[in-house]
C-alpha cells in the first residue's frame, strides 16, 4: 500500500500596513495519526470559534488538542487520510470507542454489533466532505454510495461511515460547520 503525497498549507494574514502576506506555508504543523486505527490520520488545516469568522493575524488555532467537531459557531477544515477497510476491519469495538475518545468525541460513536462498519458515527455539524485521493463508500443507515476522487458529500448529521474497499489509502478534505438538528430531528434521534 502506498503512502498518500505531502500537501502543502498557506496561511495569509497581513502586515502592519494592511497589505496581504504570507504569514505562513508548509506542512500543517497538527497532524494526529489514530493509535486506535492505524492509518488513519487527521491534519488539521485551520479552524474558527465564532460565526463571522475573526479575520486577524492570530496564532495557529490548529496546535491544540484534536477535536472532531467545531466548537459552537465554529468551523474546522482537515484533510483525513483513510486506510482500507482491511486495516480498519480489524479494529475491535473497544477500539472503535477508543478512536472517538481520541478525536474528543467519545460519543460521537453509534455503532453496535449490527452496524454496517465499525466506526458509525455522527454529529450534530453540517460536514463538506470531497474526495481527493482513492475512492471510498459512505456508509449510512440503510444504503451506500461509492465515491471516487472529485465527488463531494454535503453530510447533514446523519449516522454514517467511510468505508475505503480498495487496497489502497484513500484521501478526503472535510470542512465541518456547527449545527442543530431541527426540532422535528430532535424528536426522532
Amino acid at each position: 500500500m502506498k503512502s498518500l503525497p505531502s500537501f502543502k498549507r498557506v496561511v495569509t494574514g497581513h502586515n502592519p500596513e494592511g497589505s496581504a502576506v504570507v504569514a505562513s506555508s508548509g506542512a500543517t504543523p497538527s497532524s494526529f495519526a489514530l493509535k486506535s486505527v492505524p492509518g488513519t490520520v487527521f491534519h488539521e488545516i485551520w479552524s474558527s470559534d465564532a460565526t463571522p469568522a475573526m479575520l486577524d493575524n492570530g496564532a495557529d488555532p490548529t496546535l491544540k488538542a484534536l477535536a472532531l467537531s467545531p466548537v459552537t459557531h465554529g468551523s474546522v477544515i482537515r484533510v483525513v487520510d483513510i486506510p482500507p477497510d482491511s486495516v480498519q476491519n480489524q479494529v475491535s469495538a473497544e477500539d472503535a470507542a477508543a478512536a472517538f475518545a481520541e478525536i474528543g468525541q467519545s460519543h460521537a460513536g453509534t455503532s453496535s454489533a449490527d452496524s454496517k462498519h465499525k466506526l458509525m458515527h455522527r454529529t450534530e455539524t453540517l460536514d463538506y466532505g470531497i474526495v481527493t485521493e482513492g475512492e471510498v463508500w459512505l456508509v449510512l443507515d440503510d444504503e451506500e454510495i461509492h465515491l471516487q476522487r472529485g465527488d463531494v458529500v454535503v453530510q447533514r448529521g446523519t449516522n454514517h461511515a467511510w468505508s475505503n474497499r480498495t487496497g489502497e489509502m484513500a484521501r478526503m478534505v472535510f470542512i465541518l460547520l456547527d449545527g442543530r438538528y431541527a426540532e422535528s430531528l430532535q424528536e426522532v434521534l
